[in-house]
């Protein structure tokens, strides 16, 4: 047997938590010296300790682990509350990564500052054209609340699109216009031939725009900040102002966000 604090080291944790997992009955000593109340444990008992360590990890409450490694939970319920922590932890490290690359856009936007795109921006007339489209209201026109909300946006109007039997004739285009009740209303939308909804898919005209200040961002969507606000100084040094938010056109959209091509349009005109 070891005394606690041998077992303790073995195990790769604080003496103090084998005595909290002692008090809630998680983790029993083998053995309590009657006259001293010092514990023992045995080699086996490492096994459970593994257990509770690992499923404590994995953000299960100490009840929780308690029901799991006493067999309490059936192995359909334990399987199915494994599979939730899991879709629960790929959920986090997807946002995660999608902060991290929020926060790589802002730290090239800062050192962009001073810095403006010359001839990569083009201006030009964008011509009228017929969408399919949804719409849903963000908290506000950050990438990280735009995100959440755009991307079911799309999945839903292919849905719909397919359902309806509607092809997609052009690229996806993405455009914003602030909310009455706070916050951003975010437009998907997809070019589609000429035709009219139908059923609970929405087609209209997308008006022109007469005159936009146009650059092509490649790369994911969280990193188009410093693209942006590099199309905005350069609006600003030239003498226009801007009209609303640019949209975003889709040209290319593979697999991996890294290969995106994304034109924006912003609408302008003269200061």
């Amino acid at each position: 047997m070891f005394a606690i604090g041998d077992f303790a080291r073995h195990g790769r944790v604080s003496v103090r938590m084998l005595r909290h997992y002692d008090a809630i009955g998680l983790l029993r000593p083998a053995h309590v010296d009657p006259a001293t109340g010092y514990r023992h444990y045995t080699a086996a008992q490492l096994a459970r300790l593994n257990r509770i360590i690992a499923l404590k990890d994995l953000g299960f409450t100490l009840a929780q682990v308690h029901d799991i490694v006493d067999g309490a939970l059936s192995t359909g319920e334990l399987r199915g509350m494994l599979r939730l922590r899991r879709a629960e932890l790929a959920a986090a490290v997807t946002a995660s990564e999608a902060r991290l690359r929020q926060v790589e856009a802002r730290l090239l936007a800062i050192e962009s500052e001073g810095h403006m795109p010359t001839n990569d921006v083009v201006i030009k007339r964008i011509p009228a054209v017929r969408v399919a489209e949804l719409t849903a209201v963000a908290g506000s026109y950050d990438p990280e609340d735009i995100g959440p909300v755009i991307g079911p946006l799309y999945d839903e109007l292919c849905r719909r699109m397919a359902a309806a039997g509607v092809t997609a004739s052009g690229p996806g285009i993405a455009y914003y216009v602030d909310a009455a009740e706070g916050g951003v209303t975010v437009h998907a939308a997809i070019q589609v031939s000429a035709g009219s909804g139908s059923g609970d898919l929405v087609v209209h005209d997308l008006p022109a725009i007469e005159e936009a200040a146009t650059i092509v961002h490649h790369g994911p969507m969280e990193a188009i900040v410093p693209v942006e606000q590099g199309l905005a100084r350069w609006v600003d040094a030239n003498g226009y102002t801007a009209l609303g938010y640019a949209r975003e056109v889709n040209l290319e959209c593979p697999a991996d966000k890294a290969d995106w091509v994304t034109e924006l349009q912003l609408p302008i005109t003269r200061a």
